[in-house]
């Protein structure tokens, strides 16, 4: 094989792998942290729980999380609570004190259709901390995950 055979044959390789690498990197996919409802809290201090550093250095990430859909308030709702066993009711707080240690609220990106109540889901959205209250309904929270979709897992 003479030198111009061997330049003319890794010229085709490379072109061959820079028309396939879009497609690789769209299937490929960079996968967000994930969170455990182990991790939201790092301690119980004087004011109560504290959350963890790894909570606070994925605030305003996409993350990903594991848990169940608690029922939702209203039919209509466009948000729901993530809880880490699965409820027959909903862990409604209405205040931050009374904030139970294993919920999320996740605002979803667009309604989607709500799920059974034991059946166990992935939440993938943008992690926000803080107490807050929704202006819209009153709901009162210390943990979210809003701009989020669901899946069944």
């Amino acid at each position: 094989m003479d030198i111009f055979s061997s330049l003319h044959l890794s010229r085709r390789r490379l072109i061959g792998a820079a028309v396939a690498l879009p497609f690789t990197a769209s299937v490929v996919r960079a996968a967000e942290p994930s969170l455990s409802f182990d991790e939201l809290y790092g301690k119980f201090g004087v004011l109560g729980l504290e959350f963890s550093d790894k909570v606070k250095r994925l605030a305003g990430q996409e993350i990903s999380i594991k848990g169940f859909m608690a029922p939702p308030l209203k039919a209509e709702a466009q948000f729901f609570v993530l809880t880490e066993v699965p409820m027959s009711l909903c862990p409604f707080c209405s205040s931050d004190a009374d904030w139970p240690d294993n919920i999320v609220v996740v605002y979803l990106l667009e309604k989607q259709t709500f799920v059974q109540p034991r059946q166990t889901i992935e939440v993938r959205g943008t992690l926000e901390y803080g107490s807050w209250t929704d202006p819209e309904t009153g709901f009162v929270s210390l943990l979210r995950i809003r701009q989020a979709e669901y899946f069944s897992v």
